[in-house]
């Protein structure tokens, strides 16, 4: 039995790349599953997504603790979680990045065979929006043999086509064909040592009968579980909000729709985005009813 692994963020399709590799996987002649894991989070979260590809019959329902595949949709992930954990010996990656297979480090210990692809520049190119899952599919195909190219294009047309139109199931072809063409393989560097991340949760006592839980002081460090505050989500964005002030007619609009409150009102009722927090959703801008909010690409964003 194969089992992948995706890990993803919110709104780049890692659910529908899995459930597309398990379509592919079947006309190829495979028994095959695939299913998310995620919570509440929205646009932007990381997110993970397993498939699982067999000659008979899948009795496994867990989550994917040791692949042999692990396609990781956003570099800036590695930064987050640990993509690698439990990668079988001679297991492979596929990535979504500018860099080179050689010249990517996904800590210590890890020298795995490595497909690597500039995913989002195809999406934008093919379908004008920075979802990559498709892309990432026709990645798969050049690293992995398992389910060939023909059948993943395929199921991308069916899949794709039935959902969004059949011209969405070919530029969605088209981009999986580009990422194929694009892919570099090689090895990853194994160098880097990552911290490990600090997990805190309180104990019974320590949560208040209106079960709105306080932020508390744990070895020396001010924390409060599961919240914005704690978690800086500018970290999941892959594009940022451009304000344009003269269009902006002071409606608030932004400032009430924000689900993470990274939007600042200032003395002159003017906004201002705390890009920590803020995770590149878009609602800002598509609540703005004069057009003074627009999403671009993070490196040109940022405030006035």
């Amino acid at each position: 039995m194969y089992e992948i692994r995706f890990h993803g963020r919110g709104g780049q399709g890692a659910v529908m790349a899995a459930q597309t590799l398990a379509d592919a996987a079947v006309r190829s002649g495979f028994q095959a599953q695939a299913f998310p894991y995620f919570g509440a989070e929205r646009r932007g979260a990381p997110v993970e997504a397993y498939a699982r590809i067999d000659t008979s019959r899948i009795r496994t329902k867990s989550q994917v603790y040791r692949p042999h595949l692990v396609v990781i949709m956003d570099a800036s992930l590695v930064e987050l979680v640990d993509p690698t954990a439990g990668l079988r010996p001679g297991g492979k990656v596929v990535m979504n990045t500018t860099h080179r297979p050689e010249e990517v480090d996904l800590g210590a210990g890890v020298d795995a065979e490595c497909g690597t692809v500039d995913a989002s520049s195809i999406a934008l190119e093919a379908l004008k929006m920075p979802v990559v899952n498709t892309a990432m599919l026709g990645a798969i195909a050049r690293v992995w043999d398992v389910v060939p190219m023909g059948a993943i294009v395929e199921a991308i047309e069916d899949r794709f086509g039935s959902k969004l139109g059949h011209r969405a199931g070919i530029l969605n072809a088209e981009a999986a064909r580009m990422a194929y063409d694009a892919t570099a393989v090689g090895r990853t560097i194994g160098h880097r040592e990552f911290a490990k991340e600090r997990r805190w949760m309180p104990v019974w006592d320590e949560i208040p009968i209106s079960v709105s839980l306080k932020k508390t002081v744990h070895d020396e460090e001010e924390v409060g579980p599961a919240t914005t505050w704690q978690h800086r989500t500018g970290r999941w964005k892959w594009s940022t909000p451009l304000y344009k002030k003269e269009r902006c007619i002071k409606c608030l609009r932004c400032w009430w729709s924000c689900p993470d409150a990274a939007i600042v009102r200032q003395d002159d009722d003017y906004m201002r985005w705390d890009l920590e927090y803020c995770k590149g959703c878009g609602i800002c801008a598509e609540v703005c009813p004069v057009d003074a909010i627009r999403m671009v690409p993070e490196e040109e964003g940022g405030n006035p």
